[in-house]
């Protein structure tokens, strides 16, 4: 088995392909400045707003307000987080409009760079790929169809849609069948050491790989990637090693 050629390539979506945290930041930097003319607040008071939402977003679950619609969860973000900052707020549908501009400017901001176009179509040519992405199943199509990136894989999975999402097995599984391939057939590409690497090795892939923009870090947790690379742009170089080691 160690001698079998990869055939596919399992690629995340958010941080690995578009950079979705950096079109938040942008994003928050547009939202701030709107509570700045409809309130006149100081910096470091629209910071501290900011951060609020942030920490609300990094921890939101599904079941926040069940029921409710992501739109309107996060609208919630916003009106808690100007509400634990500056207390009540006249303008009634404030929080509505910081939510509304801060997601559509964060959509705005999302795109395939031509470099990672490029790249996808090269690696098409030899391989099948797949897009599986993690996250609420609205939040996630809207980002695929903003960047208009379908028509570089075989076949995209947004786990949300599905009862399982990375790093269990099960969705991996769902993968596989798409592509007609056996785990060992494939790579695991993404960001996340919990989600993507871990889900990866649960899954049984052939080879993991991070990527990890922080030089000099080091991996003191329990999951270990195969290999880290600092853009998805090096993936050649991690596919040619693989090609090697089936060609010894």
């Amino acid at each position: 088995m160690e001698g079998k050629a990869v055939k596919a390539i399992l690629f995340d979506l958010d941080n690995t392909l578009i950079e979705t945290s950096r079109a938040g930041e942008v994003a928050l930097q547009k939202t701030g400045e709107l509570l700045k003319s409809k309130l006149s607040l100081d910096d470091n008071t629209i910071r501290r707003i900011c951060e609020k939402f942030k920490l609300k977003l990094l921890h939101e679950s599904s079941d926040q307000l069940p029921g409710t619609s992501k739109d309107d969860l996060r609208v919630c973000h916003w009106e808690e987080s100007i509400a634990e900052t500056i207390g009540s707020c006249s303008i009634s549908d404030l929080a509505s409009q910081c939510y509304y501009l801060w997601k559509n400017s964060r959509l705005e901001n999302l795109c395939l760079t031509p470099e990672v176009c490029n790249l996808l179509m090269q690696l098409r040519s030899r391989y099948k790929l797949l897009l599986l992405t993690n996250g609420e199943a609205q939040t996630q199509r809207e980002k695929v169809e903003a960047v208009n990136c379908e028509e570089f894989f075989d076949a995209v999975v947004i786990a949300g849609d599905h009862a399982e999402q990375k790093p269990f097995p099960s969705i991996f599984q769902l993968c596989f069948n798409k592509l007609e391939v056996e785990a060992w057939d494939c790579v695991m590409v993404g960001d996340s050491l919990d989600t993507d690497v871990q889900g990866g090795f649960n899954a049984g892939v052939r080879a993991t790989v991070w990527i990890h923009r922080a030089e000099g870090s080091v991996l003191d947790g329990p999951v270990k990637p195969d290999y880290t690379i600092p853009t998805v742009l090096d993936l050649p170089r991690i596919l040619a090693q693989l090609q090697n080691c089936t060609c010894e």
